[in-house]
């Protein structure tokens, strides 16, 4: 066992190293101060027992083809998995964990913070404030949207839309929802299921909460777009490819959306200049789980994963290959 090695893409933090030491694995860390290319991954992977990556490292065939058959697990420092190819995985007998559950209130609050800061145009006035061109208090000054009472959409109705919702009770708003099935804790809360385009039509605000799949890919097109209530404000803290970055743009030239609110990107961490040009996007560096005790449960979840596997028992949050 102590000839066992894991393979760490990514700085983490020190808990999840100290776990997976205590358990007397060898750690390898990426030596670079930057992601690995997929095909230094694919070297990286030949000779390890464990890999534990992060959300945007390329785990696809080429690399899950290198690492067999000594890896026997892929635990990803992440809810989200749509970085990782699972069918290969699967047929080639690799186990893929990931970290669901600890990260939903940091990212319900990091919703609500974008919420906020959108509808009362914070980023806009800050930077006013900063550039020194603040000359004093005005009653036209920066206006901006009620949060209040409002309607607020929320597309996936999964752990964080549903925390998401749940804050929603202290400002009063009316809830829509769309997702596959009912939810029992949405309909405690209030919230009424509809169709997208209903939803897309009706709600002030709109929030993002699905994963990324086949299906999800640019859910908001130049369809959906269309459909959107005029003067409602976008918040995405799941995928940035949930959005097509060009009708989102076009939407926020032409007032179709108010406001945008955006921790991902479609491609990140590449963003578009023409959408960091406009004033009327909250733009942030995906921080949507970045507290202390979050990241450290993070760390902590994926280094249980590998010690479970690579001691012979079930992994502790496996994802299905399906």
């Amino acid at each position: 066992m102590s000839e066992m090695t894991v393979l760490v893409t990514r700085m983490i933090p020190e808990i999840g190293v100290r776990i997976l030491q205590k358990a007397g694995f060898r750690v390898r860390m990426n030596p670079q101060a930057r992601q690995y290319r997929e095909g230094e991954l694919a070297d990286a992977v030949k000779d390890v027992d464990a890999v534990i990556c992060q959300l945007t490292d390329p785990v696809r065939r080429r690399v899950l083809e290198a690492a067999v058959p000594r890896c026997k697990v892929i635990a990803t420092c992440a809810i989200g998995f749509d970085n990782i190819d699972l069918q290969a995985a699967n047929e080639l007998g690799i186990v893929v964990t990931n970290t669901p559950g600890v990260l939903t209130n940091a990212t319900a609050d990091l919703t609500w913070a974008l919420m906020l800061a959108t509808a009362r145009r914070l980023g806009e006035a800050e930077r006013f404030v900063r550039a020194g061109a603040w000359r004093g208090w005005g009653m036209l000054q920066f206006l901006g949207a009620d949060v209040h009472a409002r309607t607020l959409g929320i597309i996936g109705a999964g752990r964080i839309g549903t925390a998401v919702a749940r804050r929603a009770a202290g400002f009063d708003m009316p809830i829509l929802y769309h997702s596959r099935s009912d939810k029992p804790e949405m309909t405690k809360l209030g919230a009424k299921r509809v169709p997208l385009p209903e939803l897309l039509g009706q709600s002030d605000f709109i929030s993002l909460h699905v994963p990324l799949t086949d299906n999800t890919r640019y859910l908001l097109n130049a369809d959906a777009f269309q459909q959107i209530r005029r003067g409602a404000i976008l918040i995405n803290t799941a995928r940035g490819a949930i959005v097509d970055h060009a009708e989102m743009i076009e939407a926020l030239r032409s007032g179709r959306l108010a406001a945008a609110g955006l921790d991902v990107y479609d491609g990140e961490p590449a963003i578009p200049k023409e959408l960091l040009e406009l004033d009327n996007v909250v733009a942030l560096p995906h921080i949507g789980s970045a507290t202390v005790s979050t990241r450290n449960r993070m760390a902590e979840m994926a280094a249980e994963n590998v010690v479970s596997v690579l001691h012979g028992k079930p992994p502790i949050n496996p994802i299905p290959p399906d």
